[in-house]
């Protein structure tokens, strides 16, 4: 009767639409405390590991995928798509262990999980999981940046651009960069999204505080009201970061405003 279960499941629908529109997401049945208050204490975590990871891949992925794609087919080229195919055979649990062990039991240099109580320490335990999220992200990142450098260049528009004496700087930076960063930033979203389901794994092994850490004690707890609430907020997460990107294309392509 707390819950409702007792009611018609039409009833039970339209009483849960109502929380949604009022954010009363229900109580959790393991914690006996609001849903609500429970996501606005962990969604700081998932978001600020998301966006680290995202800063760290871009840091990665576009100097290495352009300089790829401007020195085609040579000893560079060769040693970043290489590379990057090896990144993305990787699963993200297995790097996590292995940068671990390395950064954390070896080198000692930060710590093998949690959260910790100020900014700092925070930062600190960010630092790892990012870069296991990035590593992937990155070697999807560099081979199309890669490519699109590559098919771009050879464009008549970017040869007409030469022609005219513009500047080798100006045709990158409004010729080729420009155009790159259309498909870029499709599959950078995509990428986000698939990021914020990847916390689920990534927030279990270092113990962050976050939604994915409490999607799956949920799950083993099952606490369903939790559980939904969570579903439900990764699928508004993924539509929200999918119209950032469609106003993002009439910023970097003005054909779009069209």
């Amino acid at each position: 009767e707390k819950m409702g279960l007792n009611e018609p499941l039409t009833t039970q629908y339209f009483t849960y639409l109502k929380g949604l529109l009022t954010f009363d997401l229900g109580t959790s049945i393991t914690y006996q405390r609001p849903v609500s208050q429970m996501l606005l204490e962990r969604i700081p975590v998932t978001l600020s590991l998301t966006l680290l990871s995202t800063l760290l891949s871009l840091l990665i992925s576009f100097p290495l995928g352009y300089l790829a794609g401007i020195h085609k087919d040579g000893p560079g080229d060769q040693i970043v798509r290489g590379s990057a195919l090896v990144a993305i055979a990787m699963p993200s649990f297995w790097v996590a262990l292995l940068l671990m062990l390395l950064f954390s039991v070896h080198l000692r240099w930060l710590p093998a999980g949690g959260w910790g109580s100020t900014p700092l320490q925070h930062l600190q335990g960010l630092i790892l999981p990012a870069l296991t999220q990035a590593i992937a992200t990155s070697a999807i990142l560099i081979r199309n940046i890669r490519n699109s450098v590559v098919e771009i260049s050879v464009m008549d528009y970017v040869d007409f651009a030469r022609s005219k004496g513009i500047s080798e700087r100006t045709v990158r930076d409004n010729h080729i960069l420009r155009n790159t960063l259309i498909s870029t930033v499709t599959l950078l979203s995509m990428r986000i999204a698939y990021m914020l389901g990847g916390s689920v794994i990534l927030e279990t092994i270092y113990s962050l505080p976050g939604i994915g850490k409490l999607m799956v004690d949920s799950i083993f707890g099952r606490d369903y009201v939790v559980v939904q609430a969570l579903v439900f907020l990764f699928a508004f997460l993924v539509l929200v970061i999918n119209l950032l990107t469609d106003i993002l294309y009439s910023v970097l392509d003005p054909r779009v405003r069209f």
